[in-house]
């Protein structure tokens, strides 16, 4: 029996509360990475209102917002023209006995948006679009293997998921690993695969978890598109954390090199759940072929809500605003960490920042930051790549600023208490 004392319920926190009766009917009280559990010691589980670039938490503590909901939103919480959007079409309908009149208008618009695009398809979430663009790689090429870059994320399907718990080796038969950004690495695997090279997955950026971020080098987009070519197999991008928020037309295009098949979700429809593929007319035969369907993967009001995403993004050059306000983030903590005389790498697009602490395996000091910084309202991640949105200005910036002063002092103090 506990000897601990029980804290009477009405002393309580919401937060702490809610999570008490989730563990009664939620295993573990919460799934995957949405669970606080994973989190710095005081971050809230549980959330009820967000406008703009400002998030609350049910004990009603607000915090300027650098997860944006872990990537879906682009242009703030409660975009006044994208709820117009979705509204509108909710009054309509939104789930029904199949898609609306929006389902093409949106095929459309991404059409016009995304060079290498002939087609497009819809999901839910990123994990669907990725699966499906395997499948369409595996269907048009009659092929098995997949080549993947080792601590990529493709989403948390036993073929791709991070977690071996309850997936097989089978479900990972035909799966092949190389460096990423490393042609040699990349060429050595592609050998391997020999005759049954179906595809080249590979994400906009890396951006595993836990490790300095890179952008992709021009000789290594260019080798792997040389090497779908020779093979005559497919070369997939995955879009789906990065899509739209740093090119409108997709990430690789400043590369010069445009995929065979693409998933996308996140950003695209600014908080609703949407995903979505797009594909080049080579894969439009396969893409007709596979069976890939879902009951609420024609809901309309996502549809909505991402046609009046995707205009705003490219009418005003939505990704170059963020990649300025996050390049005054990046300046303004590379300063305070001089002035504490902190040692931090900061790596990524602007967009989309990770700041990591030197010597600091296990993120005690980024922990410790982002702990101290959440108790002066900014809600920072201490492993994962955060994200920016439209909605944040230089005056949040600052605000930022000052809260990750406080985040600085305390990563400080607890180095030099380790010493």
């Amino acid at each position: 029996m506990s000897n601990q004392t029980a804290v009477p319920s009405e002393t309580r926190s919401v937060d702490a509360t809610l999570r008490e009766r989730a563990q009664r009917v939620v295993p573990g009280g919460m799934w995957g990475h949405l669970n606080a559990a994973r989190l710095p010691e005081g971050y809230p589980q549980f959330f009820a209102s967000a406008e703009g670039c400002r998030i609350r938490d049910v004990d009603g503590r607000e915090y300027i917002d650098f997860m944006c909901s872990w990537g879906p939103i682009l242009l703030g919480h409660k975009h006044p023209e994208v709820q117009a959007a979705a509204d509108a079409q909710a009054a309509r309908g939104d789930c029904l006995n199949g898609p609306g009149e929006v389902m093409v208008e949106l095929a459309e618009d991404l059409v016009g948006m995304v060079p290498h695009a002939d087609w497009a398809m819809f999901q839910k979430n990123g994990g669907d679009a990725t699966t499906a663009c395997v499948t369409i790689a595996r269907a048009g090429t009659g092929r098995r293997k997949i080549l993947v870059a080792k601590g990529s994320y493709h989403g948390a399907l036993p073929w791709c998921s991070p977690s071996v718990a309850g997936v097989t080796t089978e479900d990972r038969a035909h799966l092949l690993q190389f460096e990423y950004n490393d042609a040699e690495s990349l060429r050595a695997a592609v050998a391997e695969a020999g005759k049954d090279l179906a595809a080249i997955l590979v994400t906009a950026f890396r951006h595993d978890l836990g490790r300095d971020l890179e952008l992709p080098i021009a000789e290594f987009a260019q080798a792997v598109r040389l090497a779908c070519d020779n093979a005559d197999a497919a070369l997939i991008i995955d879009e789906v954390r990065a899509g739209v928020r740093l090119d409108t037309r997709g990430t690789w295009e400043a590369l010069g090199v445009r995929p065979d098949l693409c998933a996308w979700s996140k950003a695209i429809a600014n908080g609703y759940a949407l995903a979505a593929v797009t594909g080049n007319d080579r894969f439009r035969d396969p893409a007709t072929r596979i069976f890939v369907t879902g009951s609420f993967w024609c809901s309309a009001v996502a549809m909505a809500a991402a046609r009046a995403t995707l205009r705003i993004a490219r009418e005003t050059n939505v990704p170059a605003r963020i990649q300025a306000t996050g390049m005054m983030l990046r300046n303004g903590l590379a300063s305070l960490a001089r002035q504490h005389d902190i040692s931090v790498r900061q790596s990524g697009p602007p967009q989309m920042p990770l700041m990591l602490f030197d010597d600091d395996p296990e993120f005690r000091k980024g922990r410790a930051f982002c702990a101290a910084a959440l108790r002066h309202g900014a809600f920072f991640h201490p492993a994962h790549n955060m994200f920016l949105s439209a909605a944040h200005q230089s005056s949040d910036i600052e605000r930022a600023l000052d809260a990750a002063s406080h985040g600085f002092k305390a990563a400080r103090e607890l180095g030099v208490n380790n010493r």
